[in-house]
């Protein structure tokens, strides 16, 4: 790939600019494509105050998320989008159909695993005979956050047992116990009992500060390059904050329960 040298035809001063490798993987070579999805998402917006609504997963699923990627991250993105489809549909909320876009984060600042979906929804919708706008009701107040957050749990738990159902769901190392049908039982149940996280505020700044946000983050992988080194020809190191391990699923003596284990 290669590169070139820049001077400054002002002080002189040179500075190393490697050619871009195009790969999706490399944290300096996707600004281009970055700049072209925000263009085209900044197309897409409507002149109306906009939302940003954050669905998380309970820590307590993200070891099953590891190892079934594919199958969770969509249950994710299909079970939010579901859940503000329908709250919005509600007289008792909104009484309108909603348009909104989102992007999946799968780890946080601690480079922790830790998936979540953001969602740049407008704050109004079409009526249901599609006549007229339906504005939100306060302007900082969107969805009750309480009532997504229940119904997302609902949605998510039940998908997450028809897929265990069909058989798409794996489960390898610590979670093989799960295999067994009463340890299952009680990791469900225990996912009712958890605070299932939603965040939703007026877009501070306009949607295309969240888009900014966003496309921060859409494009680039989760070491950056101030966050990475290379002591020696072969050798590379990243730096990250010091943070708790995760935790783990394990069975307890007798399997007749999971806990949720830190170590």
């Amino acid at each position: 790939m290669g590169g070139h040298l820049d001077q400054c035809i002002g002080c002189g001063h040179r500075a190393i600019s490697y050619n871009s490798c195009r790969d999706r993987h490399c944290p300096k070579c996707q600004s281009q494509a970055r700049d072209r999805w925000l263009a085209a998402r900044h197309a897409e917006l409507l002149a109306t105050p906009y939302a940003h609504v954050v669905f998380t997963l309970p820590h307590q699923l993200a070891p099953l998320a590891l190892q079934n990627k594919a199958v969770i991250y969509s249950l994710l993105f299909r079970c939010s989008a579901d859940t503000l489809i329908e709250i919005a549909a509600d007289p008792k909320y909104l009484g309108a159909e909603i348009g909104f876009f989102s992007v999946l984060h799968t780890w946080n600042q601690k480079l922790q695993h830790h998936p979540h979906v953001h969602c740049v929804v407008a704050a109004g919708g079409l009526s249901r005979d599609h006549t007229h706008w339906v504005r939100a009701r306060h302007d900082k107040f969107f969805l009750p956050v309480g009532v997504l957050s229940k119904v997302f749990r609902g949605k998510f738990v039940a998908a997450l047992q028809q897929a265990h159902a069909s058989g798409q769901l794996q489960f390898h190392g610590l979670l093989r116990g799960l295999t067994q049908p009463r340890l299952l039982r009680s990791f469900i149940r225990q996912l009712f009992t958890l605070r299932w996280v939603v965040y939703c505020k007026p877009a501070f700044g306009g949607p295309e500060q969240v888009l900014r946000y966003l496309g921060a983050y859409t494009h680039r992988v989760a070491i950056s390059m101030q966050g990475s080194a290379m002591p020696g020809p072969r050798r590379s190191t990243s730096s990250m904050p010091m943070v708790r391990p995760p935790p783990r699923w394990e069975s307890c003596g007798p399997p007749t329960a999971i806990r949720n284990r830190m170590e």
